[in-house]
């Protein structure tokens, strides 16, 4: 079976590094997850310490190296392996490597994968400055806590770029 596109957003997302393809839409499994490919240039946050309130996610990586802060573990996956990110544990994500990243996400249940659709407008270069009411709106419609203080120390420890 081929999974019908989302007429309210496009199969493929693009902002500040971050790729997204859609999959497997929530709207594809009554709700239950989503499936989403991510994708990382070298040395990139993909984003800094967040918690969801809802969503669990499943990371499997499939090229390049995935680096992974899982409350005060940090560890970097490789090619076939899977990282579990259950909701209620701040985490962040980033490129570990000097190779593209990629890996496909399932997040259970769904309608989270809408987030990245709803962010990408408030954020350059879709705009000349991001706009922080409208992320903070999109944020807290998704219940999402974004630590945007641990940015810093992610860049640094990890010798990233920003996202």
């Amino acid at each position: 079976m081929i999974a019908e596109q989302d007429v309210h957003s496009n199969s493929r997302i693009d902002f500040q590094g971050l790729g997204t393809r859609y999959l497997v839409r929530a709207g594809d499994t009554d709700g239950r997850f989503a499936l989403l490919e991510h994708d990382l240039p070298p040395r990139t946050l993909g984003a800094p310490l967040h918690t969801h309130v809802h969503e669990d996610e499943y990371s499997f990586v499939t090229a390049g190296r995935l680096g992974v802060q899982l409350g005060d573990d940090v560890r970097v996956a490789t090619v076939g392996e899977l990282v579990v990110k259950p909701r209620g544990i701040p985490h962040a994500f980033w490129n570990a490597g000097d190779e593209h990243l990629r890996f496909v996400e399932l997040i259970s249940p769904g309608g989270f994968e809408q987030y990245f659709a709803d962010l990408a407008p408030l954020l350059p270069p879709n705009r000349q400055e991001p706009d922080f009411a409208g992320l903070a709106a999109v944020q807290a419609r998704y219940a999402l806590s974004m630590d945007m203080e641990s940015l810093g120390a992610l860049i640094a420890e990890h010798g990233l770029r920003p996202a």
